[in-house]
């Protein structure tokens, strides 16, 4: 009898001590995810479940809407079996020359697919009929590598004014009003926050927003829609021959008889 009571202590214990453990995955950092599939049926289901999850979803059905959309993406879940591109060659395009982090599926779990995938760029592999807290959770567990590889930002609030870009995220608010941003958008816009008040050169604009990989024209239009969703709140300021600055209106009203750029049309460019 003693020897069952202590035995039965001892479970106690250890029960007591066990962490409890929640029936249904914690919310993972909210993404801007692309799933690429020509089936509708199966691009909602997916859909469907990361939305479940806090994620934005934006959905393709080729791989030529892929590449269309991949730049405001980051994440793509791609079926490798599409109807005008082959799915390793898109794994290439997005994943290794864009940086953009791939989760290939397939109809079955394939060693040699797999492979192939792999080799091609892309991150992980699953089968495509995979349950969504499987998906979940390797969307999380990659995130996870990436930020351990510093390939991720990590997670920073940034309030400037009535401007608050949440980097991990990569979420805007104006004013508490949310902002839908495209990638690159929220990019340059979080490197002008970083720097906010200091004029960002426009070479260092196109170095880490771009990747060298740009033209003038693209840089005063992703400035010029900027400025148009954040509205007058804020504003991004023209500094002639130089590049750009972010100030909130109220930093505009209080230097503008100093400053002379700062009195210059919102919409101006260098």
């Amino acid at each position: 009898m003693r020897s069952t009571h202590a035995a039965g202590r001892v479970r106690t214990d250890l029960a007591d001590r066990a962490p409890t453990v929640p029936l249904r995955p914690l919310p993972s950092t909210p993404l801007h995810i692309l799933v690429v599939d020509h089936e509708v049926t199966a691009r909602a289901d997916v859909a469907k479940a990361l939305t479940r999850q806090g994620h934005t979803v934006l959905e393709a059905d080729s791989g030529r809407g892929a590449i269309d959309l991949c730049g405001s993406c980051d994440l793509m879940i791609l079926n490798l079996d599409l109807p005008d591109i082959d799915g390793l060659r898109l794994c290439r395009i997005i994943g290794t020359d864009r940086g953009i982090p791939v989760i290939a599926s397939a109809e079955r779990r394939c060693e040699m697919d797999c492979v192939l995938a792999l080799q091609a760029g892309a991150d992980d592999y699953i089968d495509r009929n995979c349950g969504s807290r499987e998906l979940v959770a390797r969307i999380d567990a990659l995130m996870r590598r990436m930020a351990a590889a510093g390939l991720v930002k990590p997670a920073e609030i940034i309030d400037k004014g009535p401007l608050r870009i949440d980097i991990g995220a990569r979420r805007v608010t104006v004013r508490g009003r949310y902002v839908e941003l495209t990638r690159k958008q929220f990019d340059l816009l979080a490197l002008l926050a970083l720097n906010h008040g200091e004029v960002v050169a426009r070479g260092e604009i196109m170095h880490k927003v771009w990747d060298d990989s740009w033209s003038r024209r693209t840089v005063d239009t992703h400035v010029s829609s900027l400025r148009a969703k954040l509205g007058a709140s804020t504003r991004i300021v023209s500094v002639r021959g130089v590049g750009f600055r972010l100030v909130t209106s109220d930093e505009v009203r209080a230097v503008a008889d100093h400053v002379p750029e700062l009195s210059e049309s919102r919409t101006g460019t260098c």
